[in-house]
């Protein structure tokens, strides 16, 4: 009788994993450790130090607001911002990151005239320097608290010295900017009609301006021909408008000579008010069956107008005579902006309240003087919304004081229905009604703004430069020259471009750089580069409170100018000027950094934000961009795909999601998100990606473990095994692609490339085939020392490359391997040798891995149905009727690659009862069960379990290793 062998623990002869890194990554501890670490050690100072010398890469922030906490879309720009910078420092450049905010205007402005509210304070009534002196104490304190909230996302950058737009030489070299502008004959004091917030009481730039749902007053009202054809005189043109308000504005009327248009009579009325039988009005032929029907009247047509009977029509204005005012002629104008898909045909046209309104009444400017019109365009309404004495019956001299268009709180005012029950007495209503539609609101305040005539400071767009160039045909230039990712952008920007008006540059308001120049009542600018310096030279030292201090009129003029003449313009700059000129005082001036930058990065608004007013800055001072590369990224919406709002209690903030699960896994959904659209976040995805983290990082763990047995040799390349010389094939490969994803700003593409590689390549397939050679071959075995050296380059290729993407496990990660190290972040990506290609290998691979599909596939069902436990019980008949496949198969260990006990291969199509999968041809499997005895070692089932009379226990290859090993039996 045999007798069995006393069981034996063989776990401490065994290569297991051992390391530290735990599987639990405990994310919301562990970073802000390692933020402070980096923060102690001076990492951002080392990796300055460690790229010195070496070719610059310059993305330069574009500056958000220091006015509140961060919120996810600050979280997403800053995140792509800090991955692009790491990937180009990890590459060989110089990637300083400067960070920035944007610290005048309005959003800081408005805060603090809160506060004053709320203290029942007028803030007219505090002295300006003082309130700026809050606004600045404000941002500061923001900037500070937003510094903090950046560092825990892992951003890297000069915290330490950032840029802010109130800086004294920023303010100083943005007053620099302006006064270059005006001394080249750009800058202009005009009256147009611009975006105006009553609450706010200020100018707004488009960007500034976000639409919302509106519900507005409808008018079609009826003007009547003094001038025209015999059977137009005494009949009525018909306008329809959305903006009551306006028409006390009215000038002209616009009509389109490419539609057609009717005289009609009135035949039957339903009301006893309003258009009435036997009354004769002109339409566009298309839309007058629905204005007949909004005034509840039946129309017959009389005859078809000729748009050219058109031309040279003059009407009366509908209130003449209303308040002893608008006695003057209303022109009719060909407009290209007409419509003929809502209204009459005719456009109102007011061009003190509208942009195409004023630049259609513009355009004939000329020739209406010439017919006697006047081209004056009046000033009806005021910065409160009140109407003015230019708005006759309506403005002060009424009764009960001037009717308004919008109060302070952004509610419609009285001037509608002031309007309207002047034109229902004089019998020029035609019909009215309520619309709802999209309308400008401020994006601050969410109140609707109105469009009103007042003088500001512009830049011209179309003015000749001297140079045969406008500055409209050098951002177009400029636009061309730019890269845009994605490359939608760059269409997107030359559309804005093309059709946008005059630069507004003038806010009123207190907190901001001034429009700091002398001008004369007639708009003209003072150019005295000695005024210049002395303003400059202040700034630089004081700031631009200088410009606000007692006595700095007389300061900067100096005694050698007229100060009755010269008068101190008060306005502030636009803030979107202040940001478009950063790149001045940041790339410029600072010599760590360089002009252009290599790359712009913001959300999609930022086509009319900074990437507009930065354009346009550059163009008119430098002509041409300060960026050679505009990358976009759309915004976050909830899992619905829905605005994220705190009414809908939808909103996902940055802080509980680093709170919760840490800021590696927010990074990894910007990561594995398209960016370049809108992106979508909440629990059910964050989950997503706490599960793909935790596939990764278990992946790095076991790696890790492995590697504690790493003796750190090298195996030739020539030496490895097949397996190993594919895998290092396919580093090859990914590096190509990681390299080339980070250039395109392509991080999903990268981040798939590596996850997929990651569970797919080395989880379920190398590491679990090199898992038993690993543990059990013998110290000296080539194939478990190449699989180490292997195991090894993948790891810091991995590890390298995902670094500037998840900052904390790759940190934590490199200094378990190496504990040594200084910082993963301070390494560069690894040189792969080009050797390392085998484009024929991978396609041999590929066979073999279609082979061992049908076999795991077959297996598995073996499982299922608890036939065998593991895949060691097995010792599967492959059939294969492909030559091909036989092959690749040839010279191989497929037992070892499917990791089962034993295999057979058999040429031939296999019995019909046999395992097949659709996908692969001409194989099959019929699973059997391996024979022998399980190595009490490694488990595997041979048949040559005690061949060696010392290990009777185990396999021959176990026996070798433990004697290798030193190991004995107890006696």
């Amino acid at each position: 009788m045999t007798e069995t062998p006393e069981k034996v623990d063989y776990s401490s002869t065994l290569y297991l994993p051992q390391t530290d890194f735990p599987m639990r990554a405990g994310l919301p501890q562990k970073e802000p450790e390692t933020v402070a670490r980096w923060q102690k050690m001076g990492l951002y100072k080392q990796l300055r130090a460690s790229a010195a010398g070496r070719e610059k890469f310059v993305l330069h922030d574009g500056p958000p607001y220091a006015n509140g906490n961060i919120h996810i879309g600050h979280a997403l720009n800053k995140i792509l911002k800090d991955v692009i910078t790491r990937s180009f420092q990890m590459r060989g450049r110089d990637a300083n990151y400067v960070p920035g905010w944007d610290c005048h205007g309005l959003p800081i402005e408005w805060k603090i005239e809160e506060k004053y509210r709320e203290k029942g304070k007028n803030k007219d009534e505090v002295p300006v320097n003082e309130f700026r002196r809050e606004c600045r104490d404000f941002a500061a304190e923001w900037i500070q608290i937003q510094t903090q909230e950046f560092k825990r996302l892992g951003i890297e950058g000069d915290f330490d010295n950032p840029y802010t737009t109130m800086n004294f030489h920023a303010e100083a070299r943005i007053a620099g900017e302006l006064l270059k502008i005006a001394r080249s004959g750009q800058l202009y004091r005009g009256s147009k009609p611009i975006m105006w917030s009553v609450v706010e009481r200020t100018a707004l730039a488009e960007a500034e301006v976000e639409y919302q749902d509106y519900e507005s007053d409808t008018i079609w009202v009826k003007f009547p021909v003094v001038e025209g054809g015999d059977d137009l005189k005494g009949n009525f043109i018909v306008i329809w408008t959305t903006t009551p308000w306006t028409i006390p504005g009215n000038r002209a009327i616009a009509f389109s000579s490419r539609y057609a248009y009717g005289l009609y009579e009135v035949t039957a009325a339903e009301n006893a008010f309003g258009p009435q039988p036997g009354e004769k009005l002109v339409f566009a032929k298309r839309l007058a069956d629905d204005c007949a029907a909004k005034a509840k009247v039946t129309l017959a047509l009389l005859r078809d107008l000729d748009p050219s009977e058109l031309d040279g029509v003059t009407c009366d204005h509908p209130l003449k005579g209303f308040g002893g005012g608008y006695d003057f002629k209303v022109p009719l104008l060909d407009g290209d902006h007409v419509t003929d898909d809502a209204g009459t045909g005719f456009v109102h046209t007011a061009p003190g309240h509208g942009r195409e309104d004023f630049d259609a009444w513009m355009a004939e400017a000329r020739n209406l003087e010439a017919r006697g019109i006047s081209s004056k365009i009046p000033f009806t309404v005021d910065d409160a919304g009140f109407y003015t004495a230019d708005a006759p019956g309506f403005g002060p001299d009424r009764d009960g004081g001037a009717a308004r268009v919008i109060d302070d709180k952004g509610k419609k005012g009285d001037a509608n229905d002031a309007v309207i029950k002047a034109l229902i007495a004089a019998d020029r209503l035609f019909a009215r009604g309520r619309l709802k539609h999209t309308y400008p609101h401020s994006w601050r305040s969410k109140k609707p703004v109105i469009f009103r005539n007042t003088p500001q400071w512009f830049v011209y767009m179309d003015k000749d430069l001297s140079d045969g160039t406008t500055l409209r045909t050098r951002a177009l230039a400029a636009i061309d020259d730019t890269r845009f990712v994605p490359s939608a952008g760059q269409n997107r920007l030359r559309a804005m471009i093309e059709s946008r008006p005059d630069w507004v540059l003038s806010r009123q308001r207190a907190w901001g750089v001034p429009i700091a120049i002398f001008a004369d009542e007639k708009g003209e600018i003072l150019v005295d580069e000695a005024v210049n310096a002395r303003i400059l030279e202040a700034f630089e030292q004081e700031g631009a409170d200088a410009w606000f201090a007692e006595g700095a009129k007389e300061r900067f003029l100096g005694g050698n100018h007229d100060a009755d003449r010269w008068h101190q313009v008060m306005d502030i700059l636009d803030v979107w000027f202040d940001s478009g000129s950063t790149h001045t005082f940041t790339l410029e001036d600072r010599p760590d950094l360089k002009w252009p930058a290599d790359v712009y990065l913001e959300g999609s608004d930022q086509h009319r934000g900074w990437f507009h007013s930065s354009l346009l800055e550059s163009c008119a001072t430098r002509g041409r961009a300060p960026y050679d590369a505009v990358v976009t990224h759309g915004f976050t919406m909830d899992e619905k795909g829905e605005k994220m709002s705190k009414s809908k209690g939808n909103v996902v903030s940055p802080q509980d999601v680093m709170k919760e699960s840490g800021a590696d896994i927010l990074r990894l959904w910007v990561m594995t998100t398209d960016y370049w659209e809108d992106q979508r976040l909440g629990k059910t995805i964050i989950q997503t990606n706490i599960d793909a983290y935790r596939k990764l990082r278990n992946t790095v763990r076991w790696m890790l473990g492995t590697l504690a047995h790493d003796t750190g040799e090298d195996v030739p390349h020539a030496d490895l095994p097949e397996l190993e010389r594919l895998m290092l094939h396919r580093l090859f490969e990914l590096d190509a692609q990681v390299r080339e994803g980070y250039d395109a700003f392509d991080f999903k593409k990268i981040a798939r490339a590596l996850i997929d590689f990651s569970n797919v390549e080395l989880s379920a397939f190398y590491f679990d085939v090199r898992k038993d050679a690993l543990y059990c071959d013998a110290p000296s075995s080539l194939k478990r020392r190449a699989a180490l050296s292997t195991i090894r380059r993948i790891f810091e290729c991995l590890v390298t490359w995902l670094a500037p993407m998840l900052p904390f496990t790759m940190e934590e990660a490199w200094l378990s391997r190496k504990p040594e190290a200084v910082s993963v972040h301070l390494e560069q990506f690894p040189a792969v040798p080009a050797e390392w290609r085998n484009d024929a290998l991978q396609a041999k691979w590929e066979k073999i891995r279609d082979v061992r599909s049908v076999v795991t596939g077959a297996l598995e069902i073996e499982r299922r149905e608890k036939r065998i436990g593991a895949s060691l019980e097995a010792a599967p008949v492959v059939h294969i009727a492909d030559p091909e496949l036989i092959a690749a198969l040839e010279g191989e260990d497929f037992a070892e690659i499917c990791i089962t006990s034993a295999i057979t291969v058999v040429a031939g199509d296999g019995p019909a009862t046999a395992f097949r999968l659709a996908d692969v041809a001409k194989v099959s499997v019929e699973p059997k069960l391996a024979e022998g005895r399980k190595c009490a070692r490694s488990w595997r089932i041979t048949t040559d379990i005690g061949s060696d009379p010392d290990y009777p226990d185990v396999s021959a290859r176990d026996a070798a290793a433990l004697r290798e090993l030193g190991f004995r039996r107890a006696a």
